[in-house]
């Protein structure tokens, strides 16, 4: 859940291109379909969009148009040349290097580089490139799309590179394989594994857990609580969990149907009449799996309630969701929200306690339905009682890639939505659900807390990711190794998590960590749990270290571009506040040198930016918060501020 997240953006780095010359006997692809590159390399193709192929270049074009992967094989020196002769092919290059990246070798591929260029904001488009080395070839990867599209695209994109594997190469597969035992040998290497990344990759705490065949084989955690104290983090230690609350809430409402007193299939409005989405004909085809699929087209919509949120109560969110509207068809496009997801909690508790307010009712159902019966006595909702006990504290990189205290006020913003993120948690607590998980809804003691087919519809697919991960309702189900592994992660401020399971192998384990390079360590904990359990290659401490170094080159690379304090000849033509409907105010504040925009629920200093096109932008730096790009406009008394996401654009105007 965190603000900056994005599904395309932590694949790929963000570059820009002149336009490619339009490919000839282009066709538009009926159903996904494998296909392979000029050199042979294999991968899948979306359907809807266009395929063509002319001289070394593979090209792919989104249904929007205008918005193109291209896959160019050819012969070359070294990466560097790679990348100059493919952008030859495509088109020419109009933007400068910002920085490349190495990356380590994967899947059959080596030599890996990414490349970053200088965009200016205006643009609004995400082109993002990469080379790769196999069978003495190389292959170029341009990826030159509109930022709306990528977003509303992320997961066909990911088909598209999911899949992009070397000619005769067979990814490793565990299918089959029978899981080791994770005896103190095992186990002592998973210690290492996240307490060498928790050090490269600068995050002050973290805490795991991992359960086998129904018995607790670790929990405790490595590290600092907080940055500035010695207190080490262990199982009892209290994170938000962020959208790991999602799996809970909708455990909470397959609860319900299983007491008979909702279906997946209900229209949500015969639940909660006043519920709204878009158009009255939009609304009257939800159904409750719809609000928790992330399969209703409705794309993020998160600066609203992280700008916003002082007095927003849950009623007041659930009105926002009429003026949202989906960009893609019901089932169609993965696309995630935040918003909507907290209505699915919602509507649950008013069925629950019809006669509370909103907020109350789902506190409520969560309690007795969830946390209680699973033991679950540390988990809570509750802010002040979390943070008066053991518990994380939120970091992030600063502007200098230095760990640092991260703005936690922010993460107040997820209270009115908090059935989509917002509870606080253990690994000792998630670990009680995780069991019960396994066990297909059975207790310790055998008791059975929940139907087998309610439980497990939450995993069945509602739609794709990618071609190996589908998203259930709260819950990911991904088998890109040959067997399925359930999980999701949680992304707040300083606060990331994951809760993940192998149900044929009856293995769990639990990440919490308290710094926002959190997830960097996530996936490779996955591929790390992974490897112990089969023996399968060793990849997640390369992994981890390929994390680290782009991490840091970025921030190093991002920082160099920055003048901080703030260009005075930039910030002196600031107006001294801005409004805009949906986000709020913006006050201008100048302190010494320095240069601030308080937005009211939270602040930041902010730098200026030179873009390539000759323009100047502001960006805050507050750790947690930092990268938000607000463009200047306008003139005399009509002067703008612009931010932006994926697929909106919110301008602030002179007060």
């Amino acid at each position: 859940m965190h603000p900056l997240a994005s599904l395309v953006a932590g694949a790929l780095l963000a570059l820009q291109t002149a336009a490619p010359p339009s490919p000839p006997a282009a066709s538009v692809l009926a159903a996904d379909s494998p296909q392979t590159t000029v050199a042979g390399n294999t991968f899948l193709a979306p359907a809807g969009w266009r395929l063509s192929v002319h001289d070394h270049a593979t090209v792919l074009e989104a249904p929007e148009g205008s918005s193109h992967i291209a896959l160019i094989d050819l012969q070359a020196k070294d990466a560097d040349s790679a990348v100059a002769a493919a952008w030859a092919e495509y088109g020419g290059l109009k933007w400068p290097l910002l920085n490349a990246v190495d990356r380590p070798d994967k899947e059959g591929w080596t030599g890996i580089r990414a490349y970053n260029y200088q965009t200016p904001p205006n643009e609004k488009r995400i082109v993002q490139a990469g080379a790769r080395r196999a069978n003495d070839v190389w292959t170029v990867v341009v990826f030159d799309m509109d930022q709306a599209v990528a977003d509303k695209r992320g997961a066909q994109v990911a088909l598209i590179l999911g899949r992009l594997l070397p000619k005769g190469y067979q990814r490793e597969s565990f299918a089959g394989r029978t899981a080791n035992p994770l005896d103190a040998k095992r186990l002592a290497e998973l210690s290492r594994f996240v307490e060498e990344g928790q050090k490269k990759l600068g995050i002050p705490g973290v805490s795991i857990g991992v359960i086998q065949d129904g018995k607790v084989v670790f929990a405790d955690g490595f590290g600092r609580r907080d940055l500035a104290r010695a207190e080490k983090p262990d199982a009892d230690t209290l994170y938000m969990i962020a959208s790991n609350t999602k799996a809970l809430t909708t455990l909470m409402l397959a609860k319900l149907v299983d007491e008979g007193k909702l279906t997946w299939d209900t229209p949500v409005t015969q639940l909660l009449p006043s519920f709204k989405l878009g158009d009255a004909d939009t609304t009257r085809h939800v159904l409750v799996r719809h609000l928790i699929c992330a399969c209703t087209g409705l794309p993020r919509q998160d600066l609203e309630w992280i700008f916003q949120f002082d007095g927003l109560t849950p009623e007041g969110a659930l009105q926002t969701l009429a003026g949202m509207q989906p960009t893609s068809k019901f089932g169609e496009l993965f696309q995630y929200s935040n918003p909507l997801a907290s209505a699915g909690g919602y509507v649950g508790g008013h069925v629950a306690f019809p006669d509370r307010e909103l907020g109350a009712a789902y506190d409520e159902a969560m309690r007795t339905q969830v946390f209680a019966p699973l033991g679950m006595s540390a988990t809570t909702f509750d802010f002040k009682q979390a943070l008066a006990g053991n518990h994380a504290t939120a970091h992030g990189a600063d502007v200098d890639g230095k760990p640092a205290y991260a703005l936690m006020e922010v993460n107040y913003s997820v209270i009115p939505l908090r059935p989509a993120g917002g509870a606080w948690s253990s690994v000792r607590d998630l670990l009680r659900y995780v069991a019960m998980e396994i066990d297909e809804g059975a207790l310790p003691d055998g008791k059975r807390f929940i139907a087998r087919d309610p439980l497990l519809a939450r995993r069945a697919p509602q739609v794709a990711i990618s071609k190996d991960v589908t998203y259930g309702m709260g819950l990911m189900v991904d088998t890109t190794y040959g067997v399925p592994l359930v999980h999701h992660g949680g992304d707040m401020i300083g606060y990331h998590s994951d809760m993940i399971w192998l149900p044929q192998q009856r293995v769990g384990a639990v990440i919490l960590t308290n710094s926002d390079e959190g997830p960097l360590l996530r996936g490779p904990f996955r591929r790390k749990l992974l490897e112990l359990l089969f023996d399968g290659k060793p990849e997640a401490d390369a992994d981890v270290a390929g994390e680290a170094k782009r991490f840091y080159d970025n921030v190093a690379a991002a920082r160099r571009r920055l003048t901080l304090p703030a260009a005075p000849g930039a910030a002196g033509k600031l107006a001294a506040r801005y409004a805009n409907p949906a986000l709020g105010d913006v006050v201008v504040r100048h302190a010494g040198e320095a240069t601030v925009f308080d937005f009211g629920e939270w602040k930041s200093e902010v730098a200026t930016r030179s873009e390539p096109d000759g323009s100047v932008t502001f960006v805050t730096i507050s750790p947690g918060m930092d990268g938000f790009e607000l463009v200047p406009g306008g003139s005399g008394a009509k002067r703008t501020l612009t931010v932006r996401d994926a697929q909106h654009e919110y301008v602030f105007a002179e007060r």
